[in-house]
């Protein structure tokens, strides 16, 4: 395993509080790996983002809601992410690694991740971690996604979703999210391959993109100013189908982690008014999420 850098510890208070019942869309737990064992050959651990760093994290932020998502460390040992939901009450709910439905055979575990709060998985498709999903296993984890109720959240590669859009794009009945702006070249903009397709698929409906990772797709040092133009595109294209994460505790950094608070004030700079930032941080994950729209 890699060393990566650790999540910033001392979150500050915003200079704006966000609009109450604002949900982090993605963020992961990990721990001790005495008590939850990585897979072989994780990529990653980090056993100091334990629930009570990532809940400090989120008060200091005026964070209310949250899904957590299983990091790729455990595979389909998903006791961390069950146990912090279990800390974390109804105002979080969780989303499992893809393999679970490319497992046959897999009814019992769906069945404990669904009581435990999970309603979704992410499918990886980032080379490096040597999780792309066979075409054939993939469409058979989508007709179980069908039969869940459930939504699927795609992780681009390095280089965008060009490479494995062929899998997904013409999916119709099943809400998909594509996480962290498709990874596109901010340089580019709109003429990216990668944001053409994203904005050719939520002309569809059941499309979302997620505002996360603007830092890490920036060209520039914060505050990143150089990503705004590239969300803009999304938020015109799909008001109410556009969410946001931290993605704490930012995975794979290969540079000290920002302020959490400096990644939530980026998405501020995003939006053009208190409507658009409600809907970013409330409504649209109420809705995708099946959180009430009141607390």
């Amino acid at each position: 395993m890699s060393e990566y850098h650790p999540f910033n510890p001392n979150p500050r208070k915003p200079k704006r509080m966000p609009p109450p019942l604002s949900c982090d869309c993605q963020f992961h737990i990990l721990g001790d790996v005495e008590k939850y064992p990585p897979r072989p050959n994780a990529a990653y651990v980090m056993p100091t983002a334990v629930w009570p760093a990532a809940q400090h994290m989120h008060k200091t932020l005026g964070i209310e809601r949250g899904v957590i998502v299983q990091p790729t460390t455990y595979g389909l040992n998903h006791s961390v992410t069950l146990d912090a939901l279990k800390m974390a009450g109804p105002n979080y709910k969780g989303c499992a690694i893809g393999m679970v439905l490319l497992q046959k055979g897999n009814e019992r575990l769906v069945q404990q991740l669904a009581d435990g709060g999970i309603g979704g998985v992410r499918f990886n498709f980032m080379k490096r971690l040597n999780m792309m999903p066979d075409p054939a296993d993939f469409n058979r984890a989508i007709d179980q996604l069908r039969e869940l109720g459930w939504y699927a959240k795609m992780q681009p590669d390095m280089n965008g979703i060009v490479d494995s859009v062929g899998l997904y794009e013409n999916i119709e009945d099943v809400p998909i999210v594509i996480d962290h702006m498709a990874r596109a070249d901010v340089s580019l903009g709109i003429k990216d391959p990668s944001v053409q397709k994203v904005l050719e698929m939520l002309k569809k409906g059941n499309f979302w993109i997620m505002l996360s990772n603007g830092y890490r797709i920036s060209k520039t040092e914060h505050p990143w100013s150089d990503v705004r133009a590239l969300a803009r595109i999304y938020i015109e294209a799909a008001p109410d189908r556009v969410i946001w994460s931290s993605d704490w505790p930012h995975p794979l950094a290969k540079k000290p982690s920002p302020n959490d608070t400096d990644l939530l004030e980026l998405l501020y700079s995003y939006t053009d008014s208190e409507e658009e930032l409600q809907k970013i941080l409330v409504d649209n994950p109420a809705k995708l999420f099946g959180f009430p729209p009141t607390g």
